[in-house]
């Protein structure tokens, strides 16, 4: 790919549905609607998957335990998570998308990238495109999305996030650098909790902030990741949208809200994360033979634990086994802040000759 190519200015948007799995339960059960819902595991050592915004408005978060949600809310209504359900959903949504464009990456079952600055209706305006596709995608499925619109997919991401629930943001070429300029460092795509907070530590608590730092400084701080950091603090981000990048690997993980070490929570939200991996690899046709548990401790040190069988692994039956297993190496006496599981060695369940397998949604 030559550099002209990267950096011609694009059409791109930014696809989020609006609390997925919480607004597919409240769309299939009326009694729901209107109501603070997690989706998720409702004991005392339960996880919440995900969470309505009557719940988010209590405080309710993914990854909280349940004990800690009914806290918040003493009203909050569990519902157990239906990943077939959601699945389905997704490949509606997804139906949606490609009458525009295929130049469609998938980030997870509820949020894409599309690149539309040539696209399939001829229309001219991103922001019209992006009107349509959510507006199809609300007569298709009764839910609703957000959407950003810009002219990379950092600012576009940014922006689907900016008027949430059901929002359309818009960023210009013009507007680029002073929306980023005011944006706290922690809503920054790419920058994680651990950087934040490194971040803030060294002053840099806004867009802004990091636009002071000279390149070098940045890499010396922060590594490679470091350009990264540099580009977005102007708008610049010369990803293109990939529909089509083989994946070694698919997993998922979960940061808890507060730091674990009862073995029973750790095994919910384990059941949880093997719940979602299963799901992506059964959609996309997909298996793998190792299984890896990846755990990071309060102190931010971090492990992982993997084991390869001679059979290919595909669903949760299969999963939870080899993850008990792989919980039973790590020390659970010290308190767990992130667990997450990663199948590797991907190959199609039934072999495509000749074709280049899809992104999985991450």
């Amino acid at each position: 790919m030559d550099k002209e190519q990267v950096h011609t200015p694009r059409k791109i948007i930014h696809i989020d549905m609006d609390a997925f799995y919480a607004s597919v339960e409240q769309r299939d059960f009326p009694s729901l609607r209107g109501k603070p819902v997690a989706v998720g595991g409702s004991g005392q050592r339960g996880v919440v998957a995900a969470a309505s915004y009557e719940a988010r408005a209590f405080g309710v978060r993914s990854a909280m335990s349940s004990k800690i949600a009914y806290q918040k809310c003493p009203g909050l209504l569990f519902q157990k998570p239906r990943f077939e359900v959601y699945r389905e959903v997704s490949r509606q949504i997804r139906e949606v998308f490609f009458q525009y464009t295929d130049l469609v990456e998938p980030l997870s079952l509820d949020e894409a990238y599309l690149d539309v600055t040539h696209n399939k209706a001829g229309i001219r305006s991103a922001r019209q495109i992006a009107q349509q596709i959510k507006e199809e995608i609300l007569a298709r499925t009764r839910l609703t999305a957000s959407a950003g619109v810009s002219i990379n997919k950092f600012l576009a991401k940014l922006a689907s996030a900016y008027q949430k629930p059901n929002g359309l943001t818009v960023v210009t070429p013009g507007q680029a650098e002073a929306f980023v300029a005011g944006l706290p460092i922690e809503k920054f795509y790419g920058v994680g909790p651990v950087t934040a907070q490194k971040m803030q530590a060294l002053g840099i608590k806004q867009g802004q902030d990091l636009r002071q730092w000279s390149e070098d400084d940045l890499v010396g701080q922060f590594g490679k990741a470091g350009r990264f950091f540099y580009g977005i603090a102007r708008g610049i981000d010369s990803r293109l949208v990939e529909p089509n990048r083989l994946r070694k690997s698919l997993g998922a993980e979960t940061t808890f809200p507060e730091d674990l070490c009862d073995i029973s929570q750790l095994q919910q939200a384990l059941f949880t994360i093997a719940g979602e991996v299963s799901g992506s690899l059964a959609k996309y046709g997909l298996q793998g033979r190792t299984l890896t548990l990846k755990v990071k401790y309060a102190d931010f040190t971090q492990i992982t634990r993997s084991r390869t069988v001679t059979f290919p692994l595909n669903t949760a039956s299969q999963l939870l086994p080899l993850t008990e297993l792989l919980l039973k190496e790590v020390d659970t006496s010290k308190a767990i802040r992130l667990l997450g599981l990663t199948v590797s060695g991907l190959e199609a369940t039934t072999p495509l000759l000749g074709t280049q397998l899809p992104l999985p949604f991450e």
